[in-house]
């Protein structure tokens, strides 16, 4: 049997099921728009900027630190155990100021031992030079004694050559005495070459002795000042700062104590990527901002060395210093890499890296609609980049990331 129902179910069971077509239709519709080559997209999602004319400057931005413009290390000569400390990091130094004082017992033991061989090697000349005076002594006495000998010995030939002229003497004992004083006469030249001898030899002892000497005081003045360095003294005038020592700390020759900094001259070093290292030379401008105060600085000194894809350049202030700065701030600069040129400009964004300045989207006039378009983009900097081909000045470009859209052909920019 066939039952009736009645109207108002009817427009009930209607109503509820509207909601689920709408949502239906609205999925249906965004999936349509979104999945081909058209996109809808909120305007406030997006940054839009528009191409201009007007001065490009090929720039790069850079962050340096404050760093003085010269400084002198402290450096241990030689190792020792901090036994005080002068001045406190900070502190404003004169040349020649005592800053630390080490303590070395071997350098001390070292020094006592030179000065000890000195001591035996002066005592050993001492006795050389005593030894050659007293031989020149016993020469003069000897040479005296067989003078004396000869003359008797002479005598005696004289007194003998007339007794045996008379026979009183026989041929014998004139014949030992002229041996006797041929005999004394040899000994006397002998002990001259002997004497003679011995001089040279006692000279190129007291010339080695002096040598050796010379040597050892030149050693000595090595090592009083080796101990000397044990006091560490500011090397010019400045700033002392980095100062590493603490009271019964060793420190081992050649370690860094601290540094002493010049105030009043300071220079930016910063670092670059390696992507510029062949238009970055010295001579170039940079230019910062510091409190209001717009300053220039000169590239002064670029390094060789590339460290993890970056190398250092040093820049020097042009006029006077920033107020207030201090060693290690850090500042933000733009280097100026070639000169300003008149271009096309649109301002630098995120659409870059996704589309690498082959295309933008670009909204027709008077629409709502952004097109995909080819271009041609140059040079850019931290703020603009330079427009070659494929848009014209008053262009309206969408300039944000496209990662969303990146796929798309033409986007529909809704409110």
């Amino acid at each position: 049997m066939d039952k009736v129902i009645s109207k108002k179910r009817t427009f009930k069971a209607g109503w509820l099921a509207f909601p689920a077509i709408a949502i239906a239709y609205f999925l249906i519709s965004n999936t349509a728009n979104s999945s081909g080559s058209r996109y809808n997209l909120d305007m406030d999602k997006i940054k839009v900027s528009t191409v201009t004319r007007g001065e490009f400057t090929d720039m790069i931005p850079l962050r340096g630190n404050i760093t003085p413009s010269k400084s002198v290390y402290l450096d241990a000569i030689e190792g020792g155990r901090v036994e005080q400390r002068f001045v406190e990091e900070g502190a404003m130094v004169k040349k020649g100021d005592k800053i630390l004082a080490l303590s070395n017992t071997g350098l001390q033991l070292d020094v006592i031992s030179r000065e000890a061989q000195i001591s035996e090697q002066l005592n050993n000349l001492h006795n050389t030079r005593l030894a050659i005076d007293q031989n020149r002594l016993n020469l003069k006495r000897n040479l005296l004694e067989l003078d004396f000998e000869i003359k008797q010995s002479e005598r005696k030939l004289k007194q003998h050559k007339k007794l045996v002229a008379n026979n009183l003497v026989s041929q014998d004992e004139l014949k030992a005495v002229i041996d006797l004083t041929q005999y004394l006469k040899d000994r006397r030249t002998l002990v001259i070459e002997q004497q003679e001898q011995d001089e040279l030899i006692r000279t190129a002892q007291i010339a080695q002795l002096e040598d050796s000497v010379a040597q050892l005081n030149k050693n000595l003045s090595f090592a009083r000042k080796n101990l000397e360095n044990l006091v560490i003294k500011a090397p010019i005038d400045g700033q002392l700062t980095a100062f590493n020592a603490e009271l019964g700390e060793s420190k081992s020759r050649g370690s860094r104590l601290g540094q002493v900094d010049i105030v009043g001259e300071y220079k930016v070093s910063a670092l670059i990527d390696e992507f510029y290292l062949g238009r970055v030379f010295a001579g170039q401008t940079a230019k910062i901002t510091h409190q209001g105060k717009d300053y220039t600085l000169t590239l002064a000194k670029v390094y060789a060395e590339v460290s993890n894809g970056r190398f250092e350049v040093d820049l020097t202030f042009n006029d006077a210093l920033p107020e207030r700065i201090r060693r290690g701030q850090t500042l933000q600069m733009e280097l100026l890499l070639a000169d300003a040129k008149p271009a096309k400009m649109i301002p630098n964004g995120g659409f870059f890296l996704d589309t690498a300045g082959k295309w933008v989207f670009v909204i027709e006039q008077g629409s709502d609609v952004a097109v995909r378009k080819q271009v041609r983009l140059g040079q850019r900097n931290n703020k603009f980049i330079e427009v070659l081909e494929g848009l014209n000045e008053g262009d309206r470009v969408i300039t944000s990331s496209y990662s969303t859209f990146i796929d798309m052909q033409t986007l529909k920019l809704t409110q």
